[in-house]
């Protein structure tokens, strides 16, 4: 997940931000991102050999949830890697673990990491964007679209994985069986995050979608990864705690989910999004103005500022 997003109101999510603070304070003061995150990592990271660039730059996005260090690293030893958190603390954990002292090989084996603020990332900075498992974190998907193709270069590329509305669908049905509030806010579905991605001005998006299904051995073994993945952020959710007897109808009720074998089963619809940076197409009005990156690839490129050749 991340943190949500500060300002704006472009497309806003239907939860409940106070709730995905506290969420995200919890998920980044944890020792270690959540086993998915690292699943759909590696997932991801299989789809990178059909990808020829080679980028001299990467921006890992939401870097200590995303869990993805190993594999970018495995596939872009030269790149310089940029570690970007939008968590202070977390911004100054990531800072201390990427540096080594003078002595270690680890100094100087490969191209330089650093932890970034995303504001501190300037536009056009990377060829390549990952974001594994933090858009389902964002209050406003599209404006953290947004960040993503600023920090692109031209022609650079975005991979990115989050949750979809297949989530959970078991443990919704049996809330709704109970009569309770929604145990979760709403995910983006794949085609709507496309349509995003557009706007946002990326190009030749690729959308698609796999489901992971989790298993546990007890309800107390599901709730308390359930806990590791995040929270419930629904506006309806149960306004306070709940009682002992509660936990107990909600542990009975789960038992439930069992499979033939005894295993309780969950499903995690995984939505992955592919898409370019085009070179900008800027319209002409009375005053235009073009930021300087995207000015400059437009130079490069031999085309004037209206996007005719």
């Amino acid at each position: 997940m991340a943190l949500p997003d500060s300002g704006g109101s472009d497309k806003a999510r239907p939860l409940d931000v106070r709730a995905l603070e506290r969420v995200q304070r919890r998920l980044q003061a944890a020792a270690q991102p959540p086993w998915l995150h690292g699943e759909v990592a590696r997932r991801m990271a299989e789809r990178l050999p059909f990808i020829k660039m080679q980028p001299a730059a990467v921006a890992d996005w939401e870097a200590f949830l995303g869990a993805s260090q190993p594999q970018l690293r495995e596939r872009y030893p030269r790149a310089r890697l940029l570690a970007v958190e939008h968590s202070a603390t977390r911004l100054g954990a990531t800072a201390e673990a990427l540096a080594q002292p003078w002595w270690s090989p680890r100094r100087w084996a490969g191209a330089a990491a650093q932890a970034m603020d995303p504001d501190a990332v300037t536009p056009g900075q990377v060829q390549l964007v990952w974001a594994n498992m933090g858009l389902h974190g964002a209050a406003e998907p599209l404006r953290r679209m947004r960040q993503w193709h600023r920090a692109l270069a031209v022609d650079g590329f975005l991979m990115f994985s989050t949750l979809g509305p297949g989530t959970l669908n078991s443990l919704q049905a049996l809330y709704r069986a109970k009569g309770w509030p929604s145990p979760l806010a709403p995910f983006v579905d794949m085609h709507d995050l496309g349509d995003m991605l557009i706007e946002a001005g990326f190009a030749d998006p690729v959308m698609d979608q796999e489901t992971i299904t989790l298993t546990w051995a007890t309800p107390e073994e599901l709730l308390a990864e359930l806990r590791q993945l995040g929270g419930n952020l629904a506006l309806d959710r149960y306004p306070g705690l709940r009682t002992p007897r509660w936990r107990q109808q909600l542990l009975q009720a789960l038992r439930g989910l069992a499979g033939p074998d005894g295993r309780l089963g969950l499903d995690f619809e995984i939505v992955y999004g592919h898409a370019f940076k085009p070179l900008p197409r800027a319209r002409l009005a009375a005053e235009t103005q073009v930021p300087l990156a995207d000015l400059r690839a437009m130079v490069k490129s031999g085309r004037r500022s209206d996007g005719r050749g």
